[in-house]
């Protein structure tokens, strides 16, 4: 038992390999009344999350007031402090993390250094993600295993953190333009990695959910391009390096960009380079020649 706790508990990942995130460890504790830590820094990211009771959060210069439910996030290298409540101290539980992508990833579910607080009062939930955690880190047997299991319902606990800052954003506007970002986003990346496919803009609209003319608009607003045009861009692309890249035929560039008539290919290649795929090909040889 450690001093000035009724309760404490936290177990090591052991697994040492680097990762963007790694998970370092996760734990849970019932301080007492009044327990404070800090003024102090950390070298990792720590995420309390507060199942019962209340305490006081104080970063950068502002004290917020956590119950059950809220969650606050100490960034590394950062002044902190946080104390248990006199009449009813909280109950928290925590995971610690470091590399190099906690913080975008925090960023992107709207937790940042001058937002360190997440409201969710979803309690029940909290503490099954948490509980799931920490028995992940306790099997002992393979700790790349382990760590695999725990990382993905780290993941969860950051999408219902996602949530809980989704629902909390006051202005509808903000809503709908996020919305709108999303489904242009989902639409260029299904271009991105399906362009070899013999893809329309009406079955791609069924399959995100969208309706053909609002997807239409949100594109070609956010990219001026419509859909259609994209998507020949991104096969154009995809041609020259494949024309300079590797030694496949004309008719084999054209199949594998996604045109089953390699004359089609090589029209729409020339009206967008202004040259054949042919004379494409032979002046990146002579460029690189030189």
């Amino acid at each position: 038992m450690i001093p000035e706790h009724d309760m404490y508990e936290a177990y090591m990942n052991a697994d040492k390999q680097e990762k963007q995130i790694n998970l370092l460890f996760s734990g849970q504790a019932y301080p007492r009344p009044d327990h404070k830590i800090g003024p102090s820094v950390h070298d990792y990211y720590l995420l309390h999350s507060v199942l019962e009771g209340k305490g006081t959060f104080e970063w950068g210069g502002v004290t917020y007031d956590c119950r059950p439910g809220d969650t606050f996030v100490i960034f590394p290298g950062n002044l902190f402090s946080y104390q248990a409540d006199t009449m009813n101290p909280w109950h928290y539980t925590w995971v610690a993390l470091q590399g190099p992508g906690v913080f975008s990833q925090l960023a992107e579910i709207g937790i940042t250094q001058t937002a360190p607080v997440v409201r969710s009062g979803d309690v029940v939930a909290l503490r099954e993600l948490y509980t799931k955690i920490r028995v992940a880190l306790q099997q002992g047997a393979d700790p790349r295993l382990e760590s695999l299991e725990a990382s993905g319902w780290l993941l969860l606990l950051f999408h219902h953190f996602g949530l809980a800052h989704r629902e909390a954003t006051p202005d509808p506007d903000l809503k709908e333009l996020a919305m709108i970002d999303r489904q242009v986003e989902q639409a260029i990346r299904w271009f991105s990695l399906q362009y070899q496919q013999q893809l329309s803009i009406e079955e791609l609209a069924r399959q995100l959910g969208y309706h053909r003319a609002h997807l239409f608009h949100a594109f070609k607003a956010r990219t001026g391009l419509s859909p259609k045009q994209y998507l020949m861009k991104v096969r154009m692309d995809k041609a020259k390096q494949l024309l300079t890249g590797v030694a496949l035929t004309v008719d084999q560039i054209a199949s594998s960009v996604g045109f089953n008539d390699a004359l089609y290919f090589s029209r729409q290649f020339r009206k967008m380079t202004g040259m054949s795929p042919s004379e494409y090909r032979n002046r990146a040889a002579k460029s690189d020649s030189i």
